[in-house]
Protein backbone atom coordinates (compact mmCIF):
# COMPACT_ATOMS: atom_id res chain seq x y z
CA UNK A 1 0.00 0.00 0.00
CA UNK A 2 1.60 3.62 -0.92
CA UNK A 3 2.36 6.32 1.91
CA UNK A 4 -0.32 8.46 1.84
CA UNK A 5 0.16 12.00 3.15
CA UNK A 6 -2.76 14.29 4.57
CA UNK A 7 -4.18 16.46 0.98
CA UNK A 8 -3.26 19.63 -0.35
CA UNK A 9 -3.93 22.48 -2.79
CA UNK A 10 -0.91 21.86 -4.64
CA UNK A 11 1.60 18.86 -5.00
CA UNK A 12 5.09 19.77 -3.07
CA UNK A 13 7.96 18.29 -5.06
CA UNK A 14 11.71 18.12 -2.60
CA UNK A 15 14.46 19.06 -5.12
CA UNK A 16 18.20 19.32 -5.26
CA UNK A 17 19.92 21.08 -8.04
CA UNK A 18 22.66 18.37 -8.93
CA UNK A 19 19.48 16.13 -9.42
CA UNK A 20 18.87 15.79 -13.17
CA UNK A 21 15.67 13.67 -12.44
CA UNK A 22 14.57 16.63 -10.38
CA UNK A 23 14.86 18.53 -13.38
CA UNK A 24 12.93 15.48 -15.41
CA UNK A 25 9.59 15.50 -13.20
CA UNK A 26 9.29 19.42 -12.55
CA UNK A 27 9.29 19.72 -16.47
CA UNK A 28 6.59 16.63 -16.32
CA UNK A 29 4.57 18.58 -13.67
CA UNK A 30 4.57 21.83 -15.89
CA UNK A 31 3.63 19.82 -18.87
CA UNK A 32 0.77 18.08 -17.44
CA UNK A 33 -0.38 21.75 -16.01
CA UNK A 34 -0.19 20.56 -12.26
CA UNK A 35 1.12 23.20 -9.63
CA UNK A 36 3.40 22.38 -7.17
CA UNK A 37 5.73 24.05 -4.24
CA UNK A 38 9.56 23.13 -4.62
CA UNK A 39 11.71 23.18 -1.62
CA UNK A 40 15.40 22.72 -2.19
CA UNK A 41 17.08 20.96 0.35
CA UNK A 42 20.34 21.84 -0.96
CA UNK A 43 19.09 25.53 -0.13
CA UNK A 44 16.90 24.43 2.90
CA UNK A 45 18.86 21.61 4.57
CA UNK A 46 16.64 21.12 7.68
CA UNK A 47 14.35 19.11 5.01
CA UNK A 48 16.24 16.46 4.77
CA UNK A 49 14.68 15.07 8.06
CA UNK A 50 11.01 15.02 5.96
CA UNK A 51 12.62 14.20 2.64
CA UNK A 52 13.82 11.12 4.86
CA UNK A 53 10.84 10.46 6.41
CA UNK A 54 8.82 9.84 3.55
CA UNK A 55 11.34 7.96 1.76
CA UNK A 56 11.35 5.17 4.37
CA UNK A 57 14.18 6.36 5.76
CA UNK A 58 16.63 7.76 2.50
CA UNK A 59 18.17 10.72 1.17
CA UNK A 60 17.12 10.92 -1.96
CA UNK A 61 15.61 13.16 -4.82
CA UNK A 62 13.00 14.03 -6.20
CA UNK A 63 10.21 12.98 -3.60
CA UNK A 64 7.18 14.58 -4.46
CA UNK A 65 3.68 14.76 -2.31
CA UNK A 66 0.72 14.79 -4.64
CA UNK A 67 -1.93 17.38 -3.77
CA UNK A 68 -3.96 13.90 -3.58
CA UNK A 69 -1.24 12.76 -0.71
CA UNK A 70 0.33 10.16 -2.25
CA UNK A 71 3.85 9.89 -1.95
CA UNK A 72 6.14 9.62 -5.13
CA UNK A 73 9.82 8.27 -4.97
CA UNK A 74 11.90 9.44 -7.68
CA UNK A 75 11.28 10.12 -11.02
CA UNK A 76 9.80 6.68 -12.57
CA UNK A 77 11.40 5.39 -9.88
CA UNK A 78 15.06 6.36 -10.05
CA UNK A 79 16.50 9.35 -8.56
CA UNK A 80 19.70 10.62 -6.93
CA UNK A 81 20.97 9.59 -3.36
CA UNK A 82 22.19 11.51 -1.14
CA UNK A 83 23.35 9.41 1.84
Amino acid sequence: MPKTEPKREKAIVYTHPTCGYCDLLKEDLVAKGIEYDEINVSLKPEYWDEVERLSGGDKITPVMVTADGEVEIGYNGIGCNYG
